[in-house]
């Protein structure tokens, strides 16, 4: 059965493209088959699978404003097990033109389930924003990962995605779980460790215990059109994201077994 992961900060440069390619890229090398799905009009996680947005035929914006069947919006990558829906720069003016549609909230979970897809894990990268997009994205999602850096503008703008994420589960999706991802992390960094700890005692189990420290390998694998576990499977953002995956696979498990034993 497929697990449907948004992934989402309304601060941008957190790393949010970045843990959506490596993720998928780390669970496909376990022999899960992973969807990405590209919500952001900068498109930059269809860059990186070397789509260019602009010239994309079936897109995100496709399933979204002129409901195409998502199966024909699906896009191969080089990464065997892992496929893409890409971006459109039309994505825009989905922002202003959907609300306007009643029910509007539903569009991607119903154009998600409106027939069995074939994957372990669909993960809905989304715009740096807090609009339309995204409450469609996690509308449609049973877990939202937010990465976050151990900063204090990132950490602060976490207040606003809680209350994002209580307004969705009150009217759309009351089955929205959420964890949150420590990404740039620079061991080093007083400040970082402070925030660190500020996060582990505020939010406690919602926090992954994995984190993802400062790799500028991290950085160079979209630009090289492979995710970090391709381009440099030795490095230590390699090795984080792999046992990010494994904690994520735990916690999916958990959570399957939880529900099958009610």
């Amino acid at each position: 059965m497929v697990y449907v992961i948004a992934i989402s900060n309304e601060k941008g440069g957190v790393a949010k493209t970045t843990t959506t390619y490596s993720l998928g890229a780390s669970l496909a090398e376990t022999n899960r088959k992973v969807l990405l799905i590209d919500l952001d009009p900068q498109g930059n996680l269809s860059l990186a699978n070397g789509i260019e947005p602009a010239k994309a035929i079936n897109t995100s914006h496709d399933v979204l404003m002129n409901g195409l069947n998502i199966r024909e919006a699906i896009a191969k990558t080089s990464t065997p097990s892992m496929d893409i829906v890409p971006a459109s720069p039309a994505l825009i003016e989905v922002e202003q033109n959907l609300p306007m549609r009643s029910n509007y909230a539903f569009t991607l979970n119903n154009a998600l389930r409106q027939q069995p897809l074939e994957y372990d894990y669909i993960f809905l990268d989304c715009p740096p924003s807090m609009g339309a997009i995204t409450y469609n994205a996690l509308t449609a999602a049973e877990l939202l990962i937010i990465p976050t850096q151990a900063e204090y503008f990132s950490a602060y703008a976490l207040r606003d995605m809680m209350t994002l994420i209580r307004r969705v589960r009150r009217d759309s999706n009351p089955r929205l779980a959420y964890r949150i991802l420590i990404t740039l992390l620079d061991q080093r960094n007083r400040t970082h460790k402070v925030i660190r700890e500020q996060l582990e005692q505020t939010f406690g189990s919602g926090l992954f215990q994995t984190v993802i420290e400062i790799d500028t390998r991290l950085r160079e694998s979209p630009i090289i059109g492979l995710p970090i576990t391709q381009y440099r499977p030795t490095s230590r953002g390699s090795q984080q994201y792999r046992v990010l995956a494994q904690e994520l696979i735990d916690y999916v498990q958990q959570q399957k077994d939880s529900q099958s034993a009610q």
